[in-house]
């Protein structure tokens, strides 16, 4: 089956908020696919699907019963993505299903059984696993320019105005903290560049907004190659060395290019992330303090990841392609951040397995 001969690929969307609205913005610059209907019980929803152009559903059921899409994405709260993502399981549905997987590991262990039980189609929504940044600074870990992995230093900071709060009150509750909103993205990036995570430390903060939920952290992690890493996350910094402001993938935040979130450090050198600034010696002869490295900036392109992800997903709905971000990446994403929670609570370093 072509794009080129068929007719496009219909797609629903369930949930209107900050993420739901995107990835209807993303559809309408993908002429193989077609949003075809909205889902979301909220008088507000109405309103967008109006704009949209397409029905509006209170539920899946309804949706189901009267305009059965060729696949689905689900950007609703965190707490129905298990449930959700079953009925759709059940029902031969493929579907996008944003992250984190699960708000528990328990559940998303559930979710998986019944995906690779019945070889369901389901595409897990890091987007940034699908960045063109992302992809050559792996290239570059793995060609062995930097040598042997020795760490990795990342930063997600960042602030979040009061409305982003006042708009989904669940944000302020379990669930809804930046570890399973902004720190599942990171994990997933700093899987892909450093390999698996096999245990955290952390110490985590709620006293600036006082919610029951963190908002600044401070994490150590050990990955299973032996590679250290230390990261930064708070939703309470007014700092810009966040991925939205230094990727320049995301044109809603003011970027800034002089600045990195990631800087990993190997043997021979290291490469700053999203700049791709690279400092090598020209051998292991050459490793010396006493010096000088090797300059240059890696080149890239930089292209929209969700716009990718949605053409992937198009993709994935037609049985053309395996999810790049599968449901068991998914797990492992929620495993690592579930650990950090439980590090930051109890004290101690928190093995997985």
């Amino acid at each position: 089956m072509t794009t080129s001969s068929a007719s496009p690929t219909r797609i629903a969307i369930a949930g209107a908020g900050l993420i739901g609205q995107a990835h209807i913005a993303t559809l309408a610059q993908r002429p193989e696919l077609r949003l075809s209907a909205l889902v979301d019980p909220s008088p507000a929803a109405a309103t967008v699907a109006e704009r949209a152009g397409v029905p509006l559903y209170r539920t899946l059921d309804e949706l189901l019963a009267h305009d059965r899409p060729d696949g689905l994405v689900l950007a609703t709260p965190n707490a129905l993505h298990v449930p959700q993502a079953l009925q759709c399981v059940a029902e031969g549905l493929p579907i996008l299903l944003e992250k984190p997987i699960a708000t528990t590991v328990a559940e998303g262990r559930t979710l998986v059984d019944a995906v690779e039980r019945t070889g369901a189609r389901v595409l897990i929504g890091h987007h940034r696993a699908h960045s063109p940044i992302m992809a050559k600074a792996r290239e570059v870990v793995q060609s062995g320019q930097l040598g042997r992995l020795v760490a990795v230093m990342g930063s997600a900071t960042f602030y979040k105005p009061d409305h982003y709060f006042a708009e989904a009150p669940w944000r302020t509750q379990p669930g809804g903290g930046p570890v399973l909103i902004n720190m599942i993205h990171e994990v997933h990036n700093l899987r892909m560049l450093c390999g698996d995570i096999s245990a955290v430390q952390a110490i985590s903060s709620n006293a600036v907004r006082g919610h029951a939920v963190e908002d600044t952290v401070v994490i150590s992690l050990r990955f299973a190659s032996g590679a250290l890493g230390t990261f930064l996350l708070s939703d309470t910094a007014a700092c810009p060395r966040s991925w939205e402001q230094t990727s320049q993938e995301n044109k809603a935040y003011t970027s800034y290019e002089d600045e990195d979130c990631y800087v990993l450090t190997g043997t021979r050198g290291s490469l700053s992330v999203p700049t791709m600034r690279l400092k090598t010696y020209p051998s292991a002869a050459d490793s010396s303090w006493w010096k000088p490295f090797d300059c240059s900036v890696v080149p890239m392109t930089r292209q929209d990841p969700l716009l990718l992800q949605m053409a992937h997903f198009g993709a994935v709905v037609r049985g053309e392609v395996a999810p790049l971000v599968s449901a068991r990446d998914g797990l492992h994403n929620l495993q690592v951040t579930e650990a950090i929670v439980e590090a930051a609570r109890s004290r101690r370093l928190v093995e997985l397995g």
